[in-house]
């Protein structure tokens, strides 16, 4: 029986868990560790959703216990499951997992991904931040003037109670409230709810695949960070950013995202220089010659765009790009050039609380605000950082409506981007998807 230890952070863990340990008779999961997502740690994994094998459950830890815990426990491997890290980073983690006595891998890609009855649609990344909700979004757009009832299946976000959120279904903004979303969780949601898809998402993906496939005639599988798809792919769409040539390589597990894609679309060839740009279909040509590759650029747009000019401005970023996905900047820095801002402030003289911490965490962070919302204080905090703030115009380039969210204060807009691929291979390449079923 061995005795197993699954690094994680609230999401790829508990699936990892599921698929490959939940009935395995010849292993035991005695501990899972969490890290990167705030209020995560010093959980239960349930009973309930543990199985007959676990009545007490089990128990989650700091990943900073990981050490202590391999020898109290007596593990004997410890699983790597969770994503956006260097490969380096990874190599370190095996190092000290080694030291202290167990043996290390990381997750099966093949093993975690779940068969469906239809068609499925895959939106994965190299880096959190790429671009994939703006392409999930097209994905789904296309597959509905196709004329195919289409369900987004969400990468998780169970950050709250863990049985309550076995199986969750989101199709209207209620539903966000409902469930007690986090910022994070609404960012992902939001975008697909507003323009009439329902969304899926949870802990226990086959329950939720089986819950999806009665709605749907295709399934678009909108991915979290750079992590592998959850369902097996009929199409596998993976993005890069043109902003971070070379990460595509050095960033785990994004880079079997992109070496197993069927389509790689380059985003953000608009803002990026043409240089990096041919450097990632330079990396794309080498690791996956099979691969279509699509040129895509990412417009921002505002309702105001004279409200902008000559304005000090507040920029507040989607929360995960600019933190773990390492951005400096965003869609709302972008868009501050692009409208004649005379000033993106730094934001962290002002910052309060736990988003002052956060700066301290992400120390790259000085011209932006990121969108920190895992509890009640970060959004209490986020809320006196913006009324804090000596600016004019506070520009959200978030993809929720933060204003549903926290009290703003002063004069603000909202950023929103799109995707804009070149040529019309994303197109045909949905298009076939769409027909599989119906042929």
């Amino acid at each position: 029986m061995r005795r197993i230890l699954i690094m994680g952070a609230a999401g790829r863990d508990f699936h990892v868990f599921n698929t490959c340990y939940r009935d395995a008779q010849d292993a035991q999961v005695v501990a899972f560790t969490a890290t990167q997502i705030p209020y995560i740690e010093e959980r239960r994994y349930p009973p309930a959703l543990a199985g007959a094998r676990y009545p007490d459950g089990i128990q989650v830890f700091p990943e900073s216990r990981l050490a202590e815990l391999i020898a109290e426990r007596r593990v004997d491997e410890v699983v790597f499951a969770y994503s956006d890290v260097t490969n380096d980073y990874v190599e370190e983690r095996r190092a000290l997992v080694e030291a202290a006595g167990a043996s290390f891998r990381t997750f099966d890609v093949d093993a975690t991904m779940l068969a469906s009855k239809r068609p499925v649609i895959a939106v994965t990344a190299t880096r959190t931040g790429c671009g994939k909700s703006q392409a999930a979004r097209r994905v789904v757009e296309l597959l509905r003037q196709a004329g195919r009832a289409t369900v987004v299946l969400r990468h998780p976000m169970p950050y709250g109670h863990l049985e309550r959120q076995t199986v969750q279904r989101f199709a209207t903004l209620a539903d966000l409230d409902r469930h007690e979303c986090t910022i994070e969780e609404r960012e992902e949601y939001e975008p697909h709810i507003v323009r009439g898809a329902v969304v899926f998402a949870g802990v226990d993906y086959a329950a939720i695949l089986a819950e999806a496939e009665r709605e749907a005639d295709v399934l678009v599988w909108d991915g979290g960070n750079n992590d592998t798809p959850f369902i097996a792919p009929t199409l596998w769409i993976t993005m890069a950013d043109a902003h971070r040539p070379g990460h595509e390589l050095a960033y785990f597990p994004g880079m079997e995202n992109f070496r197993r894609a069927q389509m790689i679309i380059i985003n953000k060839i608009d803002t990026a220089p043409p240089e990096n740009v041919e450097a990632v279909a330079t990396n794309a040509a080498r690791l996956n010659p099979r691969a279509t590759v699509v040129r895509a650029r990412s417009p921002v747009s505002v309702a105001d765009p004279d409200a902008i000019r000559g304005r000090r401005v507040l920029v507040i970023e989607d929360g995960p790009t600019t933190t773990h996905g390492g951005m400096a900047f965003g869609a709302g820095v972008i868009a501050a050039r692009k409208f004649g801002a005379a000033k993106a402030i730094d934001p962290r003289p002002f910052a309060k609380g736990e988003i002052a911490g956060t700066f301290e965490k992400y120390p790259h962070l000085d011209g932006v605000l990121p969108a920190m919302g895992y509890g009640r204080q970060q959004l209490d905090d986020l809320e006196a950082t913006v009324a804090a703030a000596d600016c004019e115009l506070v520009l959200i380039a978030t993809p929720i409506d933060l204003g549903r969210m926290i009290r703003i204060d002063k004069p603000w807009l909202r950023v929103t981007y799109e995707l804009d691929e070149e040529g019309a291979a994303l197109a045909d390449a949905v298009a076939r998807v769409a027909a599989a079923r119906f042929a």
